[in-house]
């Protein structure tokens, strides 16, 4: 009869492995997670969240507190949207933060303008 200790001990090695594949986010500098998560966003309300002319709004510089309920909200159908809703369900509660903790550390205002393409002779 074979001992179950060294079948077990494999198992406990390929479990801390995995855990430690499993674990991305920790293995990964924060900012540059929190980051990319937060790209999604730059579509609609700007680079790091200074939109064009306020429409959508900007979202640089909120509190962080705030954005989380926003979005969390949305995720929730609990506030009126287009798409934010859809957009909100695609996180989960913990990457929603991150999202809310990138932009309220932007500074707040505006986007610039892009500058418009002049007609050559």
């Amino acid at each position: 009869m074979k001992s179950a200790i060294p079948r077990s001990g494999a198992f406990c090695a390929a479990l801390a492995l995995a855990a430690a594949v499993a674990v991305p986010v920790a293995a990964q500098d924060q900012a540059t997670y929190a980051r990319s998560l937060a790209a999604n966003c730059f579509a609609c309300h700007g680079t790091d969240g200074r939109s064009v002319g306020g429409i959508p709004p900007s979202i640089a510089g909120q509190n962080k507190d705030y954005m989380l309920q926003v979005m969390k909200d949305f995720k929730a159908n609990k506030r009126p949207a287009t798409v934010m809703h859809q957009q909100a369900r695609g996180y989960t509660d913990e990457q929603l933060e991150l999202i809310a903790g990138y932009f309220a550390g932007m500074k707040p205002g505006s986007a610039a303008p892009a500058p418009t393409a002049r007609g050559g002779n």
